[in-house]
């Protein structure tokens, strides 16, 4: 169940990345009150950015690098080691920032804030690109799809 879990966790990405750059560009093109397409993308994003989180979550707290890692190394060590903090303290802490910003963004296209909105959504992707396991990053990579 856990490796179904990371593979769904590694697919929903690029999901979230994909209408985090959609809902972005649109608050930022958005004029008026009666951006429909806006709200309905930051509703997906919302929808699915949340369930990545709880998704997230369940790894975190089941899994071998987030709670149990510090568990069983203790949090100096854990601190100490870059790819084990990146696992047991920044994805985590970086996903759950970059979520509340979402959620802001959310209510702020609910009431016409647009601008606000598509900052709050830079701002966002900003930390999931400086959070997410990039194949490229020493230590921590993960492949850009399941099963590669």
């Amino acid at each position: 169940m856990y490796n179904g879990l990371l593979h769904l966790h590694n697919i929903l990405r690029w999901v979230v990345l994909i209408l985090l750059l959609v809902s972005m560009f649109q608050a930022f093109a958005a004029k008026n009150s009666s951006a429909g397409g806006l709200r309905k993308t930051s509703l997906f994003l919302l929808i699915s950015a949340h369930i990545q989180f709880l998704i997230g979550l369940y790894q975190w707290f089941a899994g071998e690098f987030g709670l149990n890692l510090i568990q069983d190394s203790g949090m100096a060590v854990v601190m100490k080691n870059s790819a084990l903090r990146f696992w047991a303290v920044e994805h985590i802490v970086g996903m759950l920032i970059a979520i509340i910003l979402i959620t802001i963004a959310r209510g702020k296209v609910k009431r016409s804030a647009f601008g606000a909105a598509a900052w709050l959504y830079v701002i966002a992707l900003i930390l999931i690109l400086a959070s997410v396991p990039w194949p490229f990053r020493d230590g921590v990579a993960r492949p850009w799809f399941p099963g590669s």
